[in-house]
């Protein structure tokens, strides 16, 4: 590694400590502030002796001057006395559990917990969760008039309701609406405190995982017709706003676009999608439908309503791969699970023209998808087979700089002779490429590279001589 490189990543590392430590001090008087908070309404509200006449005096710490994710959310919302108290709150959970102890305190009188203090206690955590209701008694204590000034505050307008980080959906159905727990959801605790972009985990209950890759959009290789199409998408990204918002057109467009990728497998539809969220910023969330696709009535609704309300709060583009599995033509209803299977499938259509984001539909065949549907995308983006110039661009940019084909190979004449996807060819490459490392050559043959692609090509069922 060069010097200059070396000194590069200390003062990176280096700044990087010095954000998080200031980080941790603003955290840590936050919470001081928020304890003393806390004394100072229940010696207010049991008219204990205390030097204060209310929680107002108590002005929250100074962060002028501080760096840290926290810190910039704090200045970015222009949060005041109320907010902060109520975000801290959110937080405490995740930071500091002991902090609420205090209000796990009985009332001798009944032998129960203080119903004024809220707070729910969960499975597998010892301490206090706090609810609406703790929010609402440390900013007004049992005075009626200021609950009921901070009752909007504390039920729909705080930046963490607004922004989907706190939940207001009380914990029974028909408890009432300060009994929902005020904490912040796991997945924006990281971003809040750390500044790292949250990141789903996959998993039976989600059935969505992220699209990555290492590609840029210079690296897709597609017909003109189709790169045009693409384009078209990010312009929305970038512009779509201004047309919906600034334009006013929102009072008669619906918000979102909604695309169709349609081709044969190993086209580029995936890596497409992958570069569309890379190339304006966005995250892009691959919908695996053999796990949404559920054996029990309703669970299908339940786990695709998850990743459609994440992926509207945090403004992912969502991915359905193989869509023609889900979204085909409905069928006719002999049965029940028909029926049930027809209801769940309009509910996923009525969510997808919903969505006010990006979502990409990839199928083999257009075909396939419900006529009913398809007339409401924006666009119809066919993948087609790469033509011969198309294919010699792909294998000239596949294969490694380190270990090359041979000056001598013939690469337009592979082009030409051989009639084959962009994913193949990246099956093609492995195998050969492997093939030359473990018998030590410098450069990959013609003839190396031809037995790879009817190697690939008869596990496809095609015969070539």
């Amino acid at each position: 590694m060069e010097k200059s490189t070396i000194i590069e990543t200390k003062n990176h590392h280096k700044t990087i400590t010095n954000v998080n430590s200031s980080n941790a001090q603003v955290l840590q008087a936050e919470l001081a502030w928020l304890s003393l908070v806390l004394q100072t309404r229940l010696e207010l509200h049991f008219q204990q002796e205390t030097p204060y006449e209310s929680v107002e005096e108590l002005t929250p710490p100074d962060i002028m001057g501080k760096e840290g994710s926290y810190t910039n959310f704090i200045q970015e919302h222009k949060l005041k006395f109320a907010e902060r108290l109520l975000l801290i709150l959110a937080l405490v959970p995740h930071l500091k559990p002991e902090v609420l102890d205090i209000l796990l305190t009985k009332n001798k009188d009944y032998d129960r917990r203080y119903s004024e203090f809220g707070g729910v206690l969960l499975e597998g955590h010892l301490g206090l969760i706090p609810t609406a209701e703790t929010a609402m008694f440390l900013l007004a204590g049992d005075d009626l008039q200021k609950r009921l000034i901070y009752h909007g505050l504390v039920t729909q307008y705080f930046i963490g309701i607004r922004q989907g980080m706190i939940s207001t959906t009380p914990t029974k159905g028909n408890s009432p609406l300060l009994s929902s727990i005020w904490m912040v959801s796991n997945e924006y605790v990281a971003s809040i405190l750390t500044g790292i972009p949250y990141q789903a985990v996959y998993s039976p209950d989600f059935p969505a995982q992220q699209l990555h890759t290492k590609l840029s959009w210079h690296d897709l290789i597609v017909s003109r017709s189709t790169a045009r199409s693409l384009q078209e998408i990010r312009d929305w990204v970038t512009h779509g706003q201004t047309v919906l918002e600034t334009l006013e057109l929102g009072k008669r467009l619906k918000p979102g676009y909604k695309s169709l990728f349609y081709g044969p497998p190993g086209t580029g539809k995936s890596m497409a999608a992958a570069l569309l969220g890379k190339s304006t910023g966005k995250q892009v969330y691959k919908i695996d439908l053999s796990m949404t696709v559920s054996k029990y009535i309703g669970e299908t609704e339940k786990n695709l309503a998850k990743v459609f309300d994440q992926a509207q709060q945090h403004d992912w583009i969502l991915f359905f791969d193989e869509a023609d599995s889900l979204f085909g033509q409905r069928t006719q209803v002999s049965s029940a699970n028909d029926r049930y299977g027809n209801q769940e499938i309009g509910y996923l259509l009525q969510r997808i023209e919903d969505f006010p984001g990006v979502v990409i539909l990839a199928s083999n065949l257009k075909d396939n998808i419900d006529e009913a549907f398809t007339r409401r995308f924006q666009s119809m983006i066919e993948f087609t087979m790469p033509g011969v110039d198309e294919r010699y661009q792909l294998w000239q940019q596949s294969f490694a700089d380190k270990l090359p084909l041979d000056t001598n190979a013939d690469l337009w004449h592979i082009a030409e002779h051989y009639d084959i996807s962009g994913g193949l060819m990246m099956n093609v490459i492995r195998k050969c490429t492997l093939q030359a490392v473990t018998h030590e050559k410098a450069t990959i043959s013609q003839q190396n590279l031809e037995t790879a692609i009817k190697q690939e090509l008869q596990k496809e069922g095609v015969i070539i001589s």
